[in-house]
């Protein structure tokens, strides 16, 4: 499923549209969850520090992530109900969270060996979000039986609130 999301994803989500996918969810946002942390100089700093404090950090950093991810997902999922789509709860909410793990990865993984302000991750951090962005639209328009622009705009605080915070980072 998790590559399928990559290659063929609208026959992936016609798949999966009565089924959820809380493990690859849930692994999903372990995964990227870790590779954010250990990419981020602070906790490189606790690490080093005092390595206890530095796996509490990633602790809460994780459940952190976790709870994020679900919180996104639920809300698209509330906004495309409110928009008249009839779709269910978990295969919409765990499937959310999925591509938007799977869309991220990249990015990830580029921006651990780079600092985020290199114009290769800010490009790379705008080529995953889009593409997230549309394959959101895709879920949502499947899942919910609606018309591609309420898919967008139920997809559309959730992206933008997860550009904001976490693909972009903080303002200096």
């Amino acid at each position: 499923m998790i590559f399928g999301l990559w290659y063929r994803p609208v026959d992936v989500f016609d798949e999966a549209r009565d089924r959820s996918a809380w493990s690859a969810a849930v692994l999903l946002c372990l995964i990227s969850g870790g590779i954010g942390i250990v990419s981020v100089d602070a906790f490189r700093a606790q690490w080093a520090a005092n390595r206890t404090a530095g796996l509490q950090l990633a602790g809460m950093a994780e459940a952190g992530v976790l709870l994020a991810s679900l919180g996104l997902g639920a809300v698209t999922h509330a906004i495309a109900r409110t928009l008249g789509g009839n779709g269910r709860f978990a295969p919409t909410t765990s499937l959310f969270v999925v591509l938007f793990w799977v869309t991220d990865l990249p990015r990830l993984l580029i921006a651990g060996w780079l600092p985020t302000s290199s114009t290769f991750v800010q490009a790379a951090t705008w080529t995953t979000w889009g593409f997230g962005y549309f394959l959101a639209v895709l879920l949502i328009r499947g899942q919910h039986h609606l018309p591609t622009r309420k898919a967008a705009a139920s997809v559309s605080v959730q992206m933008l609130a997860a550009l904001a915070l976490l693909k972009l980072g903080p303002v200096h």
